[in-house]
């Protein structure tokens, strides 16, 4: 609807190629905020919302080197970690560059 705003807000969705997923507990403030700055980013991404379902939390840990906590990224099925990893990723410039490479 706005979408004349997207570059002058720095917001670049059409050039998102990358597959990304991400799993999330529904009221972890962490959570909210990594897919925040995934929605800012114009990202559509794969959410599996785990709340109390071990089975799905022992699949993500495998899937994230034993990481337990949420959430837990992946990148074309690359871990990138968590919020604060993702937030990193944001401020050191690294992220868009991710965003925007193709699922090989």
């Amino acid at each position: 609807m706005l979408n004349f705003l997207n570059p002058l807000l720095g917001r670049h969705p059409e050039r998102v190629k990358a597959n990304v997923e991400i799993y999330t507990w529904q009221t972890c403030p962490y959570c909210i905020r990594a897919k925040m700055l995934l929605w800012w980013k114009g990202v559509n991404f794969t959410e599996y919302k785990i709340d109390g379902d071990e089975a799905a939390r022992a699949k993500m840990a495998e899937r994230a080197n034993g990481r337990r906590s949420v959430p837990q990224i992946f990148i074309n099925n690359q871990h990138i970690g968590g919020c604060d990893d993702i937030y990193q990723l944001d401020t050191q410039g690294q992220l868009d560059s991710l965003l925007t490479q193709v699922t090989v």
